[in-house]
């Protein structure tokens, strides 16, 4: 049974900010701890724990099915009331084995589902997913507000792409003086809806205009947080430059320069958290370091058999992504013939788009002594493809920052990825991974083939594999830029009222 509401926690004093310490309330739809769909979820899993070594660092998120399952003995702390056709809500609080306190926007009739954060089993959009991420908005405001019986007020809000993006325009229309944050973590996912919507959503009619949340005639998540924001952050400082031009903009490129150029827009690349280490990973089967390949020789060969590959000597490649047009993959099932005839093998995991699923899964049928694929997503599963593959196949069209060429050369697998957003800026071309200009089939393969070229020289490749095991990927940098941005939203002082 959930506790009920004003029950006290055991370590409230405890909770409160200690002196001088920044009050920060991440808002996000998904949580690797609990439910994760894409690079989001692990973001929000470990941002706001590496924020909470320098600040109060606290997490919103919604109740959704596997949240209450795995917290059955959640204390529900306070009641929200509802606004237009928002329903009421009541916020539920846990702390984590590791101290970090979350808020559980609890409201059954919208999170407490099937599927995942935003689709239902079938995997279709839930019809009502304006209302769902509305609620956790106004909940947001609600916390920022102030909620007595919580006794912990932030003093900056953390949206989180379009679901968490409303909130900037709550703050506005009514008028609470708390200062917001967005980050985008992919534009092209924006939250549109039909402007007779306004209403349910209790969006101010005056709003539905060029400044304010109209997007080609639809209401638009993602800009009312882009224009009622304090400020505004992208997840790497390639793709804050990349979203400010017409072709990768998604229609929303004036208004981002105009916060660039206001000093209100900023690229702060993520990280990853220090269990990606290949000696101590206790996913795998043979742990390993960079001064003895033996283990991750291993790892290949166990990779192999998991996945009933043939026993070869040759490059093993590996895809660990969601299966959708962005990725590239028409760009690397087109290059699979060329790989399968070097004598090259190819490991796929992941899970998306439908023909992308099929497509993929026809060419291993076509080759199943060189190609496996599994569809759906295990991390163990992935950490042993980063670990057993020699190369990462990321030729995505645009990629904000993108998490597994971190992890591969974490594990020593190379990344091969088209020079965009984030993987321009975390792979070093020719010294920790292979890096091509352009997303066609001939820069690709001409990229795979340099590859293959450093694979024939052992030497060359494990100076390669060194070099990319030995690359800073923590968070500690993005903290530190993360707490400059929070400063300017405050105005200088972290310490500020709210």
């Amino acid at each position: 049974m959930r506790n009920r509401v004003g029950q006290a926690s055991d370590n409230a004093a405890a909770e409160r900010a200690a002196p001088g310490q920044c009050r920060l309330l991440f808002v996000t739809s998904e949580i690797s701890d609990f439910l994760k769909v894409g690079g989001l979820g692990e973001v929000s899993a470990h941002l706001p724990r590496a924020l909470s070594r320098v600040s109060d660092a606290r997490v919103l998120l919604p109740g959704y099915r596997a949240v209450l399952a795995a917290n059955p003995a959640m204390r529900i702390v306070a009641k929200l009331p509802g606004l237009a056709e928002i329903p009421p809500c009541e916020i539920g609080e846990i702390t984590t084995a590791d101290g970090l306190t979350m808020y559980i926007v609890v409201a059954g009739d919208l999170f407490d589902r099937p599927g995942n954060a935003y689709l239902d089993e079938h995997a279709n959009p839930w019809d009502d997913n304006d209302v769902r991420f509305a609620r956790l908005a106004m909940a947001a405001v609600e916390l920022a507000r102030g909620v007595p019986a919580l006794n912990w007020r932030p003093q900056v809000l953390h949206l989180n792409d379009w679901p968490g993006a409303l909130a900037a325009g709550y703050l506005d229309w009514q008028k609470v003086r708390v200062p917001s944050i967005l980050t985008i973590h992919n534009l092209a996912y924006q939250g549109l809806y039909d402007r007779e919507r306004l209403g349910r959503l209790a969006i101010p009619g005056e709003a539905f205009a060029v400044d304010g949340v109209e997007f080609h005639g639809k209401i638009s998540f993602l800009k009312a947080g882009i224009y009622y924001a304090s400020q505004i952050t992208t997840v790497s400082a390639t793709y804050a430059k990349e979203i400010t031009t017409p072709e990768l903009g998604c229609g929303l490129d004036g208004l981002l320069r105009a916060r660039s150029d206001q000093g209100r827009l900023t690229g702060i690349l993520n990280g990853i958290d220090e269990s990606w280490d290949p000696r101590t990973d206790p996913h795998l089967p043979h742990p390993f370091d960079s001064a003895n390949w033996r283990g991750k020789e291993a790892n290949a060969h166990h990779l192999r058999e998991a996945f009933g590959l043939a026993v070869s000597r040759g490059p093993l490649f590996a895809v660990v992504s969601r299966l959708v047009h962005q990725k590239g993959l028409d760009l690397t099932i087109a290059a699979i013939e060329s790989i399968v005839r070097d004598g090259g093998q190819l490991v796929v995991t992941g899970e998306g788009e439908t023909e992308v699923e099929n497509a993929l899964r026809a060419t291993a049928a076509k080759h199943p002594q060189s190609i496996a694929v599994k569809i759906g997503y295990e991390e163990p599963t992935a950490r042993r493809i980063f670990a057993g593959s020699d190369f990462l196949l990321m030729p995505s069209r645009f990629e904000p920052c993108g998490l597994s060429q971190m992890y591969a050369q974490r594990f020593g697998s190379l990344p091969i990825a088209h020079n965009t957003g984030g993987l321009g800026d975390t792979i070093e071309d020719g010294a920790t991974g292979f890096l091509f200009n352009r997303p066609t089939a001939e820069t690709f393969a001409q990229a795979i083939s340099r590859a293959k070229a450093v694979f024939d020289r052992k030497d060359h490749l494990d100076a390669m594999r060194r070099r990319a095991m030995a690359r800073p990927f923590g968070w500690a940098d993005s903290v530190r830029s993360y707490m400059d941005v929070y400063r300017r939203a405050l105005g200088g002082d972290l310490r500020a009222a709210a």
